[in-house]
């Protein structure tokens, strides 16, 4: 079948995989494998610009892309590679630096948080963060990126990166198209907050069934149900939003609704109910993920392989935009 066209993603190394990026991203970039040529990549050079676990990139990088393999994702047809393996992206994150305005950089909402996050280390990279990240897409000549509403301003800016160069030097990088994800934020069992390992409310894609079950079983329900007998309101629940992806039968979750509301379900029962679901839905994942985790090898000849596919495509690329801007 014929793809589409190119997509590429990068995330940071951030170790075992949770819910939230699950079905924030990694069920996405499986499903996009069917109609795009895809280009993932772990952006570990990114995850310098915080200077904290940094002893931890290469476990992280491990465990993450052993999640992703274990997932769905295809190395003998997706590139999947890190970033600091393919030395080009710093070269053209230096030429794009070059026709991208200090005041676009320092407006950007992004930085602001970035800023109030860590006042005591405001550093380059988290300034020029958006312009690695426009050299990452642009590098492989992406026509479409996947992400949350919380990624677009970036991917916005990485377009009026674009079309300054181009307008610059002439028709030379691709314009990249948003794929807003469709489960754009998932909150963490405290149903508060975006599910986060910093605020240890998440739940990993590896778990065991009773280490599922545990978490699970701490999951806030509906706030206002304080009695078995009260009827429940499941528009707010997090637990029933969850479940609904995890559901062996999609049809369940009307019949979860109304026990809900009639009170004929508890949210202890129903929490019960959503631990074996979750469980059995990453019974096949958690079985693949233990067969490559056997070869300790397979992780790194995966990301090798790719790197090395991957640096053809920038390789191109990068002459190009050498020619265009008049490097010799």
């Amino acid at each position: 079948m014929k793809k589409k066209g190119r997509v590429f993603s990068g995330a940071r190394p951030t170790g075992r995989q949770h819910l939230g990026n699950y079905l924030g991203a990694v069920r996405n970039y499986v499903d996009l494998q069917d109609e795009y040529d895809c280009v993932y990549c772990v952006v570990d050079l990114h995850a310098l610009t915080t200077l904290t676990d940094t002893e931890y990139l290469k476990e992280h990088t491990y465990e993450m892309v052993l999640d992703w393999l274990a997932a769905g994702m295809d190395p003998q047809d997706t590139i999947i590679f890190v970033q600091s393996h393919v030395p080009q992206v710093t070269e053209l994150h230096t030429i794009l630096s070059m026709v991208t305005p200090m005041g676009w950089l320092s407006r950007l909402p992004t930085f602001k948080e970035k800023v109030r996050q860590q006042p005591d280390n405001v550093n380059y990279g988290l300034l020029g963060y958006p312009v690695l990240m426009a050299a990452d897409i642009t590098l492989y000549k992406a026509d479409a990126v996947p992400v949350g509403d919380d990624q677009a301003p970036h991917l916005e800016f990485t377009r009026e990166i674009v079309r300054r160069f181009n307008h610059h030097f002439g028709e030379t990088l691709i314009e990249p198209e948003m794929k807003l994800t469709d489960v754009p934020r998932v909150l963490g069992t405290d149903g508060v907050n975006k599910m986060s390992k910093s605020l240890n409310n998440h739940i990993e894609l590896a778990a065991s069934p009773e280490e599922i079950r545990k978490r699970v079983m701490t999951m806030v329900t509906d706030p206002a149900r304080q009695y078995r007998t009260d009827p429940g309101h499941p528009e707010v629940c997090n637990v029933y939003h969850l479940h609904e992806h995890f559901l062996p039968d999609p049809e369940a979750i009307v019949q979860i609704d109304a026990d809900c509301r009639n009170a004929t379900i508890g949210c202890v029962e129903h929490k019960k109910w959503f631990a074996r679901d979750l469980a059995d839905y990453f019974a096949p994942f958690r079985a693949r993920r233990a067969e490559m985790a056997a070869d300790p090898d397979h992780v790194w000849e995966v990301l090798a392989d790719g790197a090395a596919r991957a640096r053809v495509i920038a390789a191109e690329t990068l002459a190009e935009v050498k020619e265009k801007v008049g490097l010799p």
